[in-house]
C-alpha cells in the first residue's frame, strides 16, 4: 500500500495531504530512468575501455597465435632461401665450372615475379594485417621461381654430365697391347722411312713390334665400324667408331675378336697381332682419328701407364726411324 504523504499548512494551521499529480510520477519516472540509463552507459563504457569482452580476448589469443606462426615461416622461407642460395653457389662454381657450361646470370637468378596486380585480391581485403601476408606471398613466389629455375639447372647439368661421362669413355686412353709391350714400339708418329720405299713418308699411327698373336684391345668404348681384309696396305684392320669425331683404327692384324656393327668397352679384345698387308714383320699399327685426321696417339696413353713409362712412350716415339709398315 503507497504511503501517504502530508504538509503542515501555515494558513489553516492544519496538515493536510499531499496530492500527487499524473505528470509528476511520470517525470519522477522518466527523470529516474534517464539517470539508470546514463549510468548504464557510463558504466558500459568504462568497461569496454579497461576490460576486454570474452570474443575480444578469443580474437586476440587467434591474432597472437597467426603471428606466432607468421614470424615463423618467415624464418622457414628465409633459411630455406639460404640454402637455396648455397646450392646456386655450387651450381655455377663447381658443378658447371667443371663441366664446361657457363653460370646462369645472376639477372635470371634474383628477377622478381612479374605482374602490377599479383597481389591486387589481397590488397583489396579489408584487414588491418594485409601487408604481412603480401610480403610473405612475395617471398615464397621468389623461392618458388628460384627452385624451379635451380631444378631447370639440375636437370641439365646431370645431362651435361651424362654426356661428359660418355666423351671420357669414348676418348682414347691406354694402349692396344698390354703396356708389358712397351719397349716393343717401334715406331712414332711423324716423317719415318718407309720399309720399302725407303723415302721419308708421313707415319700416320704408331707401330708396336710384337709376336704373332699378341692380343689387341679396344682403347675406348664404341662400335666396330669396319673389319676389312685387304691383300696389302692395312692388310686385315678394324676401326672403331667411338663417337664425339673419335675414331681408331687396328691394323696388319692376323686374326679378328669381333664383327662389324659390334658394341665394345676400353680393354675388350679386338684382335690379334699379324704380318699382314704391306708390313715387313709382325705388328700392330695404331692410329687416332679425330674428325677424320689422324692424330699422334701418343698423346692417348695417359689411362694405364706411369709418368716414367709414358716419359719412354715419348722417347721411343720420337725417334726418327724406319716403320714396319705403311
Amino acid at each position: 500500500m503507497a504511503r501517504i504523504k502530508y504538509y503542515y499548512d501555515t494558513e489553516t494551521c492544519k496538515y493536510e495531504r499531499v496530492k500527487t499529480r499524473t505528470s509528476d510520477v511520470v517525470l519522477n519516472a522518466l527523470g529516474l530512468l534517464s539517470l539508470t540509463v546514463a549510468m548504464a552507459v557510463g558504466l558500459l563504457i568504462l568497461y569496454s575501455n579497461y576490460f576486454e569482452s570474452p570474443k575480444e580476448l578469443i580474437l586476440q589469443n587467434e591474432v597472437k597465435e597467426l603471428e606466432f606462426y607468421y614470424e615463423k615461416m618467415t624464418k622457414e622461407v628465409q633459411s630455406l632461401s639460404a640454402i637455396l642460395d648455397n646450392v646456386e653457389h655450387r651450381d655455377d662454381n663447381i658443378y658447371r665450372v667443371v663441366l664446361g657450361a657457363e653460370p646462369i646470370e645472376k639477372s635470371i637468378r634474383h628477377a622478381g615475379v612479374g605482374g602490377v596486380d599479383r597481389y591486387a585480391d589481397i590488397k583489396e581485403k579489408s584487414f588491418s594485417r594485409k601487408d604481412m601476408v603480401v610480403s610473405l606471398s612475395e617471398k615464397v613466389d621468389l623461392l618458388r621461381r628460384k627452385l624451379y629455375i635451380e631444378s631447370k639447372s639440375q636437370d641439365e647439368v646431370v645431362t651435361l654430365a651424362e654426356k661428359k661421362e660418355k666423351l671420357y669413355a669414348a676418348i682414347p686412353a691406354i694402349q692396344p697391347i698390354s703396356n708389358k709391350q712397351l719397349v716393343a714400339l717401334a715406331s712414332g708418329f711423324g716423317w719415318r722411312t718407309h720399309p720399302i720405299y725407303k723415302v721419308k713418308k708421313m707415319h700416320t699411327g704408331i707401330d708396336f713390334a710384337a709376336s704373332i698373336g699378341t692380343p689387341i684391345y679396344a682403347t675406348a668404348d664404341g662400335t666396330v665400324a669396319e673389319v676389312k681384309v685387304q691383300f696389302s696396305g692395312y692388310g686385315k684392320s678394324v676401326e672403331v667408331d667411338h663417337g664425339f669425331g673419335y675414331r681408331t683404327r687396328y691394323a696388319h692384324m692376323h686374326d679378328f675378336a669381333v664383327r662389324a656393327g659390334q658394341n665394345v668397352k676400353r680393354g675388350d679384345l679386338i684382335g690379334y697381332v699379324g704380318n699382314t698387308g704391306l708390313s715387313t714383320a709382325p705388328h700392330l699399327h695404331y692410329e687416332v682419328l679425330i674428325k677424320g685426321s689422324q692424330v699422334d696417339p701418343v698423346h692417348y696413353f695417359y689411362n694405364d701407364l706411369s709418368a716414367a713409362e709414358y716419359e719412354k712412350v715419348l722417347e721411343l716415339a720420337s725417334i726418327e726411324n724406319q716403320s714396319l709398315g705403311m
